[in-house]
């Protein structure tokens, strides 16, 4: 299976042909100018794309042709070409595909920090209770005592973990090249990502993050030359990885295809909120539904970016404050007692 190109370089590649066509140069031209330009990761892949479009296929075929392209770039760029607006579909794409660039950086970094807390947090905790506890227990026996209550139920803690202790260092390693791997290599997150999106990826932030990808989406759609009932049927394609997106999708075309109206189908169905609902059909009557349905997609995004950096704002402290109560707690549990014997000898 050929590895399909990064969202970042389907965003760069887009946009650069969309530019070229727009100053009035053909398809073809305009991938020869990128061969010349490319990288040597991508030049024999352009130089295909190239090759074909000269020997008479269609820019989509091309693309499709290849393998390294994702099915709905390529399924959009033949409506575009259908249409006769390759230009805006290329540019809807590079729109598209610069989000989720930006998107997946935002996850990554959402995923990544307070994991990274959350492994330091464990291993201070760890620490405290295999190697001071047991410093505290020399010193009560040194003074004829020993260790009691959650303390003492804490030093048995720690002797526990100290006796597993090769098992806790194989799985520390496994959560660091889990997520260094998670960090590093795109196809291991896109794989992680969908299963997480087929578990939870329609419930809280990753929710309104699939509904931005709709609304995106559909953006696309419309702005190629769609119909608001293809653009759904095409978005669809999207979100097959998040079965509840993917039957809210098939409902709302249900609806359109029994005559609803576009902003009852996608209230009805739960695709868009009602407040853009409202707003999509005012535009459908002004003539500019394409102007609303990108407004819409914008502010869907931004709202579900502002959504993930809110959940990270109350991760990150919360992280914090774990941690800082649970080592107050252990050193409290022996400082306490020892107080009390000292002042006691005192």
């Amino acid at each position: 299976m050929k590895k399909i190109i990064s969202h970042e370089d389907i965003s760069s590649i887009c946009l650069e042909l969309s530019l070229l066509l727009h100053a009035g140069v053909g398809v073809g031209d305009a991938l020869a100018l990128l061969v010349e330009e490319s990288g040597p990761e991508y030049e024999e892949l352009l130089t295909d794309i190239a090759k074909q479009v000269d020997e008479g296929a269609a820019l989509s075929a091309a693309l499709r042709d290849t393998g390294r392209f994702p099915v709905y770039v390529s399924g959009l760029v033949e409506v575009g070409e259908q249409a006769g607006r390759t230009e805006e579909a290329l540019r809807a794409l590079s729109g598209y595909y610069e989000y989720r660039t930006r998107l997946d950086r935002r996850v990554r970094s959402a995923l990544l920090y307070p994991a990274v807390m959350l492994m330091l947090m464990l291993v201070v905790i760890a620490v405290l209770l295999i190697k001071v506890l047991p410093i505290f227990e020399d010193v009560y026996r040194s003074l004829g005592g020993r260790l009691t209550g959650m303390a003492g139920s804490l030093l048995s803690l720690g002797r526990l973990l100290d006796r597993i202790m090769p098992v806790l260092w194989v799985l520390l390693a496994v959560f660091v090249l889990f997520f260094a791997a998670f960090a590093a290599s795109g196809p291991f997150r896109a794989k992680i990502l969908s299963i997480w999106r087929k578990l939870w990826g329609d419930k809280g932030v990753a929710g309104r993050m699939n509904t931005a990808r709709l609304a995106q989406a559909l953006s696309m759609g419309m702005s190629s030359g769609l119909s608001l009932e293809e653009a759904v049927t095409l978005a669809a394609g999207l979100v097959e990885d998040v079965p509840d997106a993917k039957k809210r999708c098939m409902d709302c075309r249900g609806r359109l295809e029994n005559g609803e109206s576009q902003g009852g189908a996608l209230k009805e169905s739960g695709l868009l909120p009602a407040a853009s609902c409202r707003l999509l059909e005012l535009g459908q009557r002004s003539g500019s539904g394409e102007v609303s349905m990108e407004k819409i997609a914008r502010d869907m995004s931004e709202e579900s970016e502002a959504a993930l950096e809110e959940m990270v704002g109350r991760v990150e402290p919360a992280l914090v404050l774990v941690c800082s109560m649970l080592v107050g707690l252990i050193l409290l549990s022996v400082m306490l007692p020892l107080m009390h014997i000292m002042s006691t000898i005192g």
